[in-house]
């Protein structure tokens, strides 16, 4: 398996490495890496903005798994642990690289802009009080599935703390805390509305 450092290579290597018919959670861990955060964050997020978020009940699933591996991050924990349950989650493989397919020159883009800078917060213990972030961008997703689109921003809120643990990009990992701002205030709005 080649290193996963940036969007375009985690494509690519998902890609390369998934067999025909059904594909699992547990196969795509194997292949991003069970024991780096930022690449599984990566795919949680990419994942949370394919084509597949359009079967009810996806974007939950994908939110309640980011949940379990952020609050994992806060406290400290060196390794994801994941239960069963969700590893042996399935889909089409057809589905699942046409999404890719889609995201591939969106990644090369921002590919361009990622690189190592302010890297301190990348690193424990900023990162642990970071992955806050991701914590509450799944959190909000719940809410937010209600309606078509919503957990969009929350999603590639998750996506950009990938992209940012992944390739070591502090400035990102403070973009991604912005975007996080703007999904609170969709949820807030949200909310709002139906009272």
């Amino acid at each position: 398996m080649a290193e996963i450092n940036n969007f375009a290579s985690l494509i690519g290597e998902l890609k390369d490495h998934t067999q025909e018919g059904e594909v699992t959670v547990e196969r795509l861990l194997d292949v991003v890496g069970r024991r780096a955060y930022g690449p599984i964050l990566l795919l949680l997020g990419a994942l949370s903005i394919s084509p597949l978020t359009v079967v009810p009940g996806v974007n939950w699933l994908l939110a309640f798994v980011t949940l379990l591996v952020g609050v994992q991050i806060v406290a400290g924990r060196a390794y994801p642990y994941i239960p069963r349950r969700f590893l042996d989650v399935s889909f089409s493989r057809a589905a699942f690289v046409k999404g890719l397919d889609v995201m591939l020159p969106f990644a090369v883009r921002v590919d361009r802009f990622l690189k190592p800078r302010l890297m301190v917060l990348t690193h424990p213990p900023f990162i642990n009080l970071a992955a806050l972030i991701c914590v509450l961008a799944a959190l909000v997703i719940f809410p937010l599935g209600l309606i078509p689109f919503g957990p969009v921003l929350p999603s590639l809120v998750i996506l950009l703390f990938g992209l940012a643990l992944t390739a070591r990009d502090g400035f990102v990992l403070l973009v991604s805390a912005m975007g996080l701002v703007g999904a609170f205030w969709l949820a807030l709005r949200l909310v709002t509305q139906l009272n």
